[in-house]
């Protein structure tokens, strides 16, 4: 197995320093990646790598997904939408789909032919998916879909569309269902794609359904209604890769500080030199080590079927907390130059800013692993 992650890795590597590293600025200012860089990615085999080889993927486990986040980082890319495609997307499909559903979709993500995207966040409505407003209402062999959706990462590129919507109206939790939505179908629109604080190379759009009609055979699981456990069901693995995506960050965070604070001068030595510098580099990279190593035992556990949700927040609010802090203390060693855009560090900065709001904010992090904790006896 060692061998295998080994050559992933090398893989990996050499795909984000060939495709990738040389296209962020064009990214950023196309705000969204080249589509054949997903055919490209497909071609030789680095997406869907933890999908079984029967649909089309690598066969492999979460730890080949890690290793192509944790590549991407390291090249100081945010653009390209690939561990949602891969890691969350693909996997409501493999994890809830039919047969048909899977034979039809989980090949063409894996060759790049389709980009994935789901669509959970609304306008109106951001971590409390209970209330969602958009709806799936069932006429004969269909369902019309009518709503908007906000927020959408690969939203611009996408070719399905996993909808979250009330296929019942009339219930909270037990009235959410997920359907397949591919965008070729009439109704279906894409709004602007929004400009962010960061990550600004990344598509994330606005998406209407307009009596978007698609075959019931598109609900994704037995029945209606399994939607919101569904969701809570994948949720912890979408935690784990923003906190893995975090440590990532913050490792490359500290190899571009240690680059610059050597080569960059000032009163006649290196910034190195200086035992301010020193201090604050011990501190990074200690707070990197740190956040690895807990990140490194969630995904073991989660190999094993064993990462429970209050630990996977306890991931998800330490190093989205921690990846700022340590962002912020690189940009300062770099001076002026930390502010401008030009340096990946500005942009890394800036980027992790959203890994305290998506896939559940600090605050709900916190409501989680609180209500885990065992009252006094």
């Amino acid at each position: 197995m060692d061998s295998d992650l080994d050559d992933v890795r090398d893989l990996a590597r050499t795909f984000c320093e060939k495709e990738i590293k040389p296209n962020i600025e064009t990214y950023i200012a196309n705000k969204q990646v080249d589509r054949d860089l997903w055919n490209k990615a497909g071609e030789v085999g680095l997406l869907c790598l933890s999908v079984p080889e029967e649909y089309g993927g690598g066969g492999g486990t979460f730890a080949h997904e890690a290793i192509l986040i944790e590549e991407q980082a390291r090249v100081g890319d945010s653009s390209w939408g690939a561990s949602l495609h891969n890691g969350i997307v693909a996997h409501y499909i493999l994890n809830y789909g039919t047969e048909e559903q899977k034979h039809a979709w989980l090949p063409k993500l894996a060759s790049g032919e389709a980009v994935g995207a789901i669509a959970m966040t609304e306008p109106g409505t951001g971590s409390d998916l209970q209330n969602v407003k958009t709806k799936a209402i069932r006429e004969g062999d269909e369902y019309v879909v009518n709503g908007a959706k906000t927020f959408i990462t690969n939203g611009a590129q996408a070719d399905v569309v996993i909808v979250v919507a009330k296929t019942n109206p009339e219930e909270a939790a037990a009235g959410i269902s997920l359907i397949i939505v591919p965008t070729d179908t009439p109704g279906f629109s894409r709004g602007r794609v929004l400009d962010k604080v960061g990550m600004k190379g990344q598509d994330t759009s606005e998406l209407s359904f307009v009596d978007v009609r698609v075959p019931v055979t598109n609900l994704l699981g037995t029945e209606e209604g399994q939607g919101f456990i569904q969701l809570m069901e994948q949720l912890p693995q979408e935690r784990l890769i923003v906190a893995l995506a975090n440590v990532a960050a913050m490792e490359f965070c500290l190899e571009e500080t240690l680059r610059y604070v050597h080569d960059r001068h000032a009163f006649n030595r290196p910034i190195w030199g200086f035992q301010n510098t020193k201090f604050k580099m011990a501190e990074v990279a200690t707070e990197a080590r740190v956040a690895r190593s807990f990140v490194d035992e969630c995904i073991g556990l989660h190999i094993e079927g064993k990462l429970d949700i209050p630990t996977v927040a306890m991931a998800k609010l330490w190093c989205s907390e921690r990846a700022q802090k340590v962002a912020d203390k690189c940009l300062q060693l770099h001076g002026g130059y930390g502010y401008m855009n030009e340096y990946p560090i500005a942009r890394v900065w800036a980027d992790l800013r959203v890994s305290q709001i998506y896939a559940g904010t600090s605050e709900i992090m916190k409501e989680i692993i609180a209500r885990s904790l065992p009252a006094p006896s």
